[in-house]
C-alpha cells in the first residue's frame, strides 16, 4: 500500500482544493423577462423554445 513519505504542505492542500467549488446554474431572460434556468419552461409563462407548453394560472 502507497504511504507518502512527506507531509503534504497546508498550502499544498488549499491549492488543490481550491478547484473544488460550487458553480452557479445557468440562467437567462425569457420572452416574458422573467429570469429562468437554461434549458427549462418558464414558471411564470409556461413557454419554452417559443411554444407554450405549460398551462399556468394567472
Amino acid at each position: 500500500m502507497a504511504v507518502p513519505k512527506r507531509k503534504k504542505s497546508k498550502m499544498r492542500v488549499r491549492q488543490r482544493r481550491a478547484h473544488i467549488k460550487a458553480t452557479v446554474p445557468g440562467t437567462v431572460t425569457c420572452e416574458c423577462g422573467a429570469v429562468r434556468l437554461a434549458h427549462r419552461a418558464c414558471p411564470s409563462c409556461g413557454k419554452y423554445d417559443g411554444r407554450q407548453v405549460l398551462e399556468v394560472e394567472a
